[in-house]
């Protein structure tokens, strides 16, 4: 009967291996899911841009109309100024309808001059939006292109990784919880994903650190867990992977 430590190792084993083929077909994906969030934020800030710029085209358009009616005013003012310089009965009132007079042709063209810069700011504000949508359309052209590529690779994947993950869990109920927490640490920690390894040529198969002769004979023993010294791997005989991927095999699910 197997002992308790090589149950264990074998449950372990199995879980890195169905783990190791989840990581190959996110792989897959390479940088497409991060090239699509980016794009998204992208969008999001030309979309923002677009809103604050019409915004200040909307307040533009609201001081041209203030200005107008300014004229306006100002030209009903000369209208009557100019009827009372008719009747007037002295110098001193002549001088004062003189002088409104003045200020109201003042006020004029100082909102005539105003009106055409804020038209002159419209009409740069207005390319700086053709260029804001002209970059939209083009993000939203690479992000269609994108999602598409990623859907594809998605969908040819998705039963076999669904497969997987059902796997994954299963394994992950059959590992007491202290282990698979440590399982779960070393594996965060590297970036290949490893966290049981076998040896190769008297190596460990992580790191590639050579291991001492006593670990290599308690390995084959299987009689307790074996962390390597360097770099924090499980270590695990080979014969452990070579019987799990013929059982996972005979599951139908991919092994690397």
């Amino acid at each position: 009967m197997e002992n308790l430590i090589a149950v264990k190792l074998r449950a372990l084993t199995r879980l890195q291996l169905i783990d190791s083929n989840l990581d190959k077909i996110h792989r897959l994906r390479g940088s497409l899911p991060e090239e699509v969030r980016d794009l998204e934020d992208d969008l999001e800030g030309l979309e923002t841009r677009k809103d604050r710029i019409q915004g200040e085209i909307d307040k533009l358009n609201q001081d041209i109309a203030g200005r107008k009616a300014n004229i306006d005013d100002y030209k009903g003012k000369i209208k009557k100024y100019t009827e009372q310089k008719n009747n007037v009965k002295n110098a001193r009132e002549f001088d004062t309808l003189e002088k409104e007079l003045e200020y109201s042709d003042l006020e004029i063209q100082t909102s005539e001059k105003k009106i055409r810069q804020y038209l002159e700011q419209i009409a740069m504000k207005k390319s700086s939006m053709q260029e804001t949508d002209n970059h939209i359309a083009e993000k939203k052209h690479e992000l269609d292109d994108k999602k598409r590529e990623l859907k594809n690779i998605i969908d040819e994947t998705r039963a076999e990784e669904d497969k997987l993950h059902l796997a994954s869990a299963e394994a992950g109920t059959k590992i007491e919880e202290r282990l698979l927490k440590g399982y779960s640490k070393i594996r965060d920690n590297m970036r290949n994903g490893l966290a049981v390894v076998s040896i190769d040529r008297d190596a460990c198969g992580g790191c590639f650190s050579i291991v001492p002769p006593q670990t290599l004979i308690e390995l084959k023993q299987k009689i307790r867990l074996i962390h390597c010294e360097n770099c924090g791997r499980l270590l695990v005989d080979e014969s452990f992977f070579e019987e799990v991927r013929e059982e996972l095999n005979g599951l139908q699910l991919k092994t690397v």
